[in-house]
């Protein structure tokens, strides 16, 4: 990399504005020193300093440690624009939009679900469909699309799709105002109506997992976590519809990039200015995205509920198993933060990145105010998870960010080319997780050594103090497309 890397402390470090490379504000990197040597591997860092020449964009244009190089902003990226002068940036809001995890725990422990953890991953397997252009036939009609899109997850639980008070447990109550379906495309629209329900591919799993450690027990108290409890986790997006919504407005904004005569230091940063018709069709379909996101999470929480009353033969309410809670990746948010002393109104695109707001934020659900929000870590295949906690540091340092994932390694292609299928299997096997995967070729993209480390990530957003440890969960059954 030819620029200079200034160390703020162990787990902060920066790249100080340059009037030379159009910067409009320093890049600010959460990361220790493992995970800095590894982003400066690829074109990560070189694209957060793209980035933080967008026009609007204040304070710091923010790399997470999960950092790594994705379409014109880095995945693991947090950019927030002034609500009046600013852009809204499709590429920096990603094309899987709302890709997010859900927690859902249960009141059982591992010796209650072992002997059947086979059987149960098949009825997983068998009720959740994964792998690519997975589909399920559950009678949906445009019409119900329409609505999805509008009125997201109470709408879904009011067709009996999950209990009564879901909702207040997932990030936005599950459904984001001001979308407008109208905006979407008849593609897709036509691509979404049978994805409703299904996992997909890519980095997506559902995993039966063990609560192995606790770090904080006030809070797993309030988050209802206890050590060898298991819990089920769950990493899905907005399938088709959302990807086809990133592609239909790349191709949009790119013709006003042109008729605007808008000069970008990456065609891949394009953007709209905000008030903009094209801004605003774009956050109607972004939005409609979202909420299809959190619907799809919906109906796959009711396909888990299904399989476990299937095979333990009591009713999910008896099983104990509630949503702790529901975060959204990929996703540009109207949000208030303090800037240089000042309130202000501001689109915060968080892409490969987790909200993470602290204590007494009116945003996190009643039930967890007192604590914060609950921001929930996924490892790679077979390491473990987290649940981590926001901070008030975090409301003041990253807009409420934090990381999302262990972010990766390497690329598919090269993951493919040097981890063998049996090297993932026979780790998962000494480890005594159960798997099913559609394709063989997708446990060499997603084996472990793909990935970076999961606990050095963790201890990066800690020891910036943006997000507090609570629980350390280990799987013991994965399902993947």
């Amino acid at each position: 990399m030819d620029f200079e890397l200034k160390k703020v402390n162990d787990f902060v470090h920066e790249i100080e504005k340059d009037a030379s490379r159009s910067m409009n504000v320093p890049v600010r990197i959460y990361a220790n020193e493992e995970i800095l040597k590894v982003m400066g591997k690829d074109r990560t860092l070189m694209q957060a300093v793209n980035a933080a020449a967008l026009p609007g964009i204040v304070n710091a244009m923010l790399v997470m440690p999960d950092g790594h190089e994705g379409y014109g902003f880095p995945v693991g990226g947090v950019a927030a624009f002034d609500a009046n002068s600013g852009i809204i940036s499709p590429g920096s809001v990603g094309y899987d939009i709302n890709c997010g995890v859900r927690l859902i725990k249960t009141n059982m422990d591992e010796r209650e679900v072992r002997p059947k953890l086979s059987q149960l991953m098949d009825s997983l397997f068998r009720n959740v469909p994964s792998g690519v252009g997975s589909k399920i036939s559950l009678g949906f009609t445009r019409g119900d699309l329409e609505k999805v899109a509008l009125e997201g997850v109470p709408y879904i639980v009011s067709k009996g799709y999950g209990f009564a008070d879901d909702s207040d447990r997932i990030e936005e109550g599950g459904f984001m105002k001001g979308a407008d379906p109208s905006k979407v495309s008849d593609l897709a629209k036509k691509r979404g109506v049978q994805q409703l329900g299904t996992l997909g591919a890519g980095n997506h799993f559902l995993e039966v997992q063990k609560v192995e450690k606790i770090f904080d027990d006030k809070i797993a108290g309030v988050y209802n976590l206890e050590k060898d409890q298991i819990v089920i986790m769950l990493h899905s997006g907005s399938r088709g519809y959302g990807h086809q919504v990133c592609s239909d407005y790349l191709r949009t904004l790119s013709e006003y990039q042109t008729r605007e005569k808008i000069t970008l230091p990456d065609p891949e940063l394009s953007y709209a200015r905000i008030g903009s018709k094209e801004a605003d069709d774009y956050l109607g379909a972004m939005r409609s995205a979202v909420n299809f996101a959190f619907v799809n999470r919906q109906i796959m929480t009711h396909s888990i509920r299904k399989s476990f009353s299937e095979v333990f033969g009591k009713s999910a309410d008896t099983l104990g198993m509630e949503i702790v809670y529901d975060v959204a990746h990929n996703i540009a948010k109207l949000e208030e933060h303090n800037v240089e002393g000042k309130r202000m109104a501001l689109y915060v695109h968080r892409k490969g990145a987790t909200r993470a707001f602290g204590p007494g934020n009116p945003a996190v659900p009643k039930i967890y105010r007192d604590v914060g929000q609950p921001v929930l870590i996924p490892g790679s295949m077979g390491t473990s998870s987290y649940v981590l906690a926001g901070r008030q540091e975090a409301m003041d340092e990253s807009f409420g960010s934090s990381c999302h994932g262990s972010g990766r390694l390497m690329s598919r292609h090269q993951a493919i080319r040097d981890i063998p299928a049996s090297k993932t299997i026979s780790d998962l096997d000494k480890k005594h997780v159960e798997f099913r995967v559609r394709s063989r070729k997708l446990i060499s993209e997603e084996a472990t050594w793909a990935y970076k480390n999961i606990d050095d990530v963790v201890a990066s957003v800690a020891g910036a103090k943006i997000s507090n440890i609570v629980a350390k969960m280990v799987p013991i059954g994965v399902a993947k497309g």
